[in-house]
């Protein structure tokens, strides 16, 4: 099951054995008769309000704590009741409570009298003391406890809300006070002071954790949603007001989280609307609602992104489970959708469900209490075993996204990519997987950082999801109304306001970087040394310097160390656009930070491609010797250099650098892996690139068969010409010498231009050449020389003596005499 559900609370767990040493004849078998025994309340902090009877027909409240694991007795009734609502104050002095007032077997007689059907108790229970009656209806009524901050000291007033069928809420003062003994009693003064919360809704839930209300009230065509905000110094505001698209006219008030009666809530469900709001601590909201749909097996929701969350579950038993990622709506496969068996949740199966408290499920029918969570290992095997491109990605990110950076499942994710480079045809997914690990690994710094950073490398979708058929509608901002407001309201404030103003594309893109390497990579050398290009360098070496430490296994991919002038300007560059991209939208953070966190981004950027080579290499079990030349390459080589060449191509596409020695442990894997032609050929077309480190050692260390000197000659042929002046001195050939010699008179002949020699022939040289072209050559070539005009300054034993030796030699052996 991909929704990992562990049982929080169970009654019959958790409570019947208690109540069976207590001496208290409850109905064991839950099952059989629920009414016997059940949740009627979830408090703050994990606090579990529930109701059973006694072997005498009483009715009996009980608490249990989910902190202490204690269950603790409240109340007793002498009556045999059908209890529809119950909260207990938080210090559990008072008790609150909803009942039906006549029970199933008293005769129709009694019910046609003129007395209220239902009754709402205000109950003192520290000590039991007295009862004070609240309501007497004949319309139902729910109860709930305000709660202060946690650690606060104990209270003298509390705040009652009751909220009636009859479509209003009010909220009710109650002082005590603390008689001898330790008892605490309700002040006798009378009326209970109360005030107007909200009237005329359809809807309404209450959020226990951060005790606010949301609640809708029906305007024309569309709906109004609100949100009161109760605090600690026990005032309360109205604080958001925002206007969707839904239709709720005629329908039958539905209430979320405030208590359970599971019999009438039941009867509501199909009459009433099926919404529930969900928040988050980093200024997260957004409305879930399910619609009526005249078209049958077809089951129409929608979600209202206020701001984006994380993940939202939408499930119908037996037909789908659909987890959507909110942080990102804008690409629908970035959410997964499961059917038929993948979508299968053993554990519910019972109506109604409810969501009290952050991540967790409440089974009223059951009397269970579940933790929600998503599974790893699950969504692991969706990764391995989906058909589908969309499938794959929404898994990759939701592994990404909802597990962080858990290094055994970035194991298994980037193992299952090397496996899959060719399977996904939508996405490439080591571009995928590094976006997306970087994404997660940055936004917790900073706020607001999650709408600056890319996410993924698709800019469209253009595939479907099977079974999926999506619309995405521009809502109007919410309004919100407050002064001073700290903690969840501030963050929403601030993320609507980034929104507002934003510019249409707020994410970082490489366009200009691409553009602005390439221009910078054909500059003249004499250009190099500008101080907007030596800033740029200066960029690379903080990012090479704040690379983490490897660790021990660092040795095991033999990277080197070494200059490596276009990825250090990609480098220097990526950190200068960054840098200027968070600037525009993150002022108030601070230039230091922002220099922290571009620095921190290309630095994990490089330590991701270091940690798939890693992966990679000890999967095929390759070590040090691969830089070797004196023999072919094996199968796990190849492998290797395959994925190296796929990571080459996914750092091209988003024109991100790599690590340095990338291209020479690059090239020595296809010197060792590739037939002649092909490695040729992959350098002709980029895909493998000459590097001073992998060219030295294959020249040095290669002997000079014909097929050596082939591969050699082949590779000096295409080496750059300042790579070539650095490293053909290492292949001490014939071949070599004279391609050395022939490139030196070109470039001293080019070099001299129209200037003419004015000075007399020199003396001969010691070796007697009879020759006269040759002898005219050598002695023009000197006078150049003399003339200071020297094409190889640093290289003192190229000059027209050497060009002389290596003529002789050259015309020598082609005429097939020995030459001595």
């Amino acid at each position: 099951m991909l929704l990992r559900l562990v049982p929080e609370f169970e009654l019959r767990r958790d409570v019947v054995p208690w109540l069976a040493a207590q001496g208290w004849a409850a109905a064991l078998d839950t099952s059989e008769n629920s009414s016997a025994l059940y949740i009627v309340n979830v408090e703050r902090n994990g606090k579990i309000i529930y109701t059973w009877k006694g072997s005498q027909r009483n009715t009996h409240i009980g608490l249990y704590d989910l902190q202490s694991k204690q269950n603790e007795h409240l109340y007793t009734f002498e009556k045999d009741l059908h209890i529809i609502s119950c909260s207990v104050n938080n210090e559990r002095t008072l008790l609150a409570v909803s009942f039906h007032h006549y029970t199933e077997d008293e005769t129709a007689s009694q019910l046609l009298q003129s007395v209220s059907k239902y009754l709402t108790l205000l109950i003192e229970i520290h000590p039991i003391n007295n009862v004070r009656v609240l309501k007497a209806v004949d319309s139902c009524v729910r109860v709930q406890f305000l709660y202060p901050v946690e650690d606060r000291n104990a209270s003298t007033e509390s705040h009652l809300l009751l909220v009636s069928e009859d479509k209003y809420i009010e909220q009710f003062d109650i002082r005590v006070v603390a008689e001898e003994e330790h008892k605490v009693v309700i002040q006798k003064s009378g009326q209970l002071p109360r005030a107007k919360v909200a009237d005329d809704l359809v809807w309404a839930q209450w959020d226990m954790m951060e005790q606010r209300l949301f609640y809708i009230v029906p305007k024309e065509s569309k709906s109004t949603l609100r949100c009161v905000q109760f605090y600690p110094d026990e005032n309360f505001n109205s604080i958001l007001e925002s206007h969707l698209d839904i239709s709720v006219n005629d329908t039958q008030l539905k209430l979320v989280n405030f208590g359970y009666d599971y019999c009438q809530d039941q009867d509501v469900a199909s009459k009433s609307l099926n919404l529930q709001v969900f928040t988050s601590k980093a200024g997260g909201l957004c409305v879930c609602c399910s619609l009526a749909c005249d078209t049958p097996d077809e089951i129409t929701y929608s979600i209202y992104f206020l701001h984006k969350d994380y993940y939202v579950a939408a499930y119908l038993p037996g037909q789908f489970l659909h987890l959507l990622n909110i942080q990102h709506p804008d690409l629908l496969c970035h959410s997964l959708f499961l059917t038929g068996e993948d979508a299968r949740i053993d554990t519910l199966q019972n109506y109604p469900i409810r969501s009290p408290l952050v991540s967790t499920i409440l089974d009223c029918e059951a009397g269970s209490l579940y933790a929600v969570s998503i599974s790893d290992s699950t969504l692991l095997q969706l990764l391995q075993k989906s058909k589908q491109d969309s499938e794959r990605l929404a898994a990759l990110h939701c592994a990404l996204l909802y597990f962080q950076h858990t290094e055994d499942l970035e194991m298994q994710i980037i193992r299952w990519i090397s496996e899959n480079l060719s399977t996904c045809h939508s996405f490439d997914p080591i571009q995928e997987f590094i976006i997306a690990s970087l994404y997660c690994r940055m936004c917790p710094e900073t706020q607001n950082l999650d709408k600056l950073l890319p996410y993924t490398s698709l800019l469209d979708w253009i595939g479907v999801v099977p079974g999926v058929i999506c619309a995405t509608d521009i809502i109007s901002l919410p309004v919100l109304e407050f002064q001073n407001s700290k903690g969840f309201w501030e963050k929403l404030n601030s993320n609507l306001e980034s929104v507002k103003y934003a510019e249409p594309q707020l994410h970082y893109h490489n366009n200009v970087l691409r553009r602005e390497w390439r221009n910078l990579s054909e500059e003249r050398e004499d250009r190099r040394t500008t101080a907007y290009l030596r800033n740029i360098f200066e960029n690379a070496k903080k990012v090479l310097s704040h690379l983490d430490t490897w660790d021990s296994e660092a040795r095991l991919v033999p990277l080197f160390e070494e200059e490596d002038y276009q990825q250090q300007l990609l480098m220097g560059l990526m950190v200068a656009q960054l840098k200027d991209h968070l600037m525009r939208h993150l002022q108030y953070v601070g230039k230091k930070k922002i220099d922290q966190i571009v620095l921190d981004y290309v630095a994990n950027l490089l330590n991701l491609i270091h940690r798939i080579m890693k992966e990679v290499w000890r999967r095929y079990q390759l070590h040090s010797c691969v830089f070797c030349f004196d023999e072919r390459g094996s199968a796990g080589e190849f492998a290797v250099f395959h994925i190296m060449s796929r990571i080459l191509e996914a750092a091209n596409g988003m024109c991100m650098p790599l690590p340095p020695g990338f291209h020479t442990l690059h090239l020595g894997l296809g010197v060792r892996c590739l037939p002649l032609h092909t490695l040729l050929h992959y350098i002709d077309i980029g895909v493998l690139q000459l590097t001073e480190t992998c060219v030295r050692k294959l020249l040095k260390d290669l002997d000079n068969t014909e097929q050596n000197e082939k591969l050699k000659l082949s590779i000096v042929m295409r080496l750059p010409e300042a790579l070539g002046q650095k490293v053909r001195q290492f292949w001490n050939h014939p071949i070599n010498a004279n391609l050395i010699a022939r490139k030196y008179v070109k470039v001293l002949l080019e070099n001299l231009g129209n200037r003419q020699c004015s000075r007399s022939i020199p003396e001969r040289f010691s070796v007697p050449v009879e020759f006269l072209p040759l002898n005219y050559l050598t002695s023009m070539l000197t006078e150049i020389e003399n003339q200071g005009v020297h094409p190889y300054e640093k290289q003192d034993h190229v000059n027209a003596r050497f060009v002389e030796e290596m003529a002789l030699k050259h015309t020598m052996t082609f005429l097939g005499l020995k030459y001595s």
